[in-house]
């Protein structure tokens, strides 16, 4: 697979392309040209075909896509496969919303533990994943290597907390802390969530609609 400069847009794109082959695939479809793709997702069949470009040749002139093959091939580029685990700081409201809703192994993602430092969460259970407290970080993580960290935790523990993640080996923070995290070590990545950001856009489209 061809991998070399892929553009972020590009991919940003990966998974809605990934979740539109799932319900394609669900839904008994076997084969999709670029045409129909495009229209079904509000993009164009260039632009599909150049994204698609940018990791290999998976299409056929004249028949177009093999969904399932597609799927397949879409989930390898996006790492769902590969096993990785993940660790939740921050048990709070946000925290235990994600912990009991959100499907983590749907992206191919094992959450194996949560930390907290309150009390009352620490040594309870949520969907299954266990809490914490914080101070045994390390520790588990030495036990139970992660790359990736969820952070819900308050502004003012984010990055150190960030800081004791990337010392045990994480590479990526999934960040939910509506502040920029300061980290500089090389190979980890952060990609950062910020809600009021997604509603203050909805709010601008909305004022500036005709």
């Amino acid at each position: 697979m061809r991998k070399d400069k892929v553009s972020s847009a590009v991919i940003r794109r990966l998974p809605r392309y990934y979740r539109h082959l799932n319900d394609l695939y669900l839904a008994g479809v076997e084969r999709i040209s670029s045409n129909a793709l495009g229209r079904s997702m509000g993009l164009t069949a260039s632009q599909i075909r150049q994204d698609l470009s940018c990791f290999g040749e998976f299409g056929q002139q004249g028949y177009g896509y093999n969904v399932e093959n597609l799927r397949g091939e879409i989930s390898d580029i996006l790492g769902m496969k590969r096993g990785h685990t993940a660790v939740l700081l921050g048990a709070g409201n946000l925290g235990r919303a994600l912990l009991e809703n959100f499907h983590f192994e749907r992206s191919g993602v094992t959450l194996t533990g949560a930390f907290d430092v309150a009390p009352p969460l620490v040594g309870q259970e949520f969907a299954g994943v266990s809490i914490h407290h914080v101070d045994q970080l390390e520790d588990y993580l030495s036990r139970h290597p992660a790359m990736i960290g969820v952070l819900t935790v308050p502004h003012s523990a984010a990055n150190r907390l960030a800081g004791r993640l990337v010392a045990c080996g994480v590479k990526g923070i999934w960040n939910f802390t509506n502040i920029e995290l300061d980290i500089s070590a090389p190979g980890v990545v952060v990609e950062n969530v910020h809600f009021a950001d997604s509603l203050l856009a909805l709010s601008y489209m909305i004022s500036e609609a005709p």
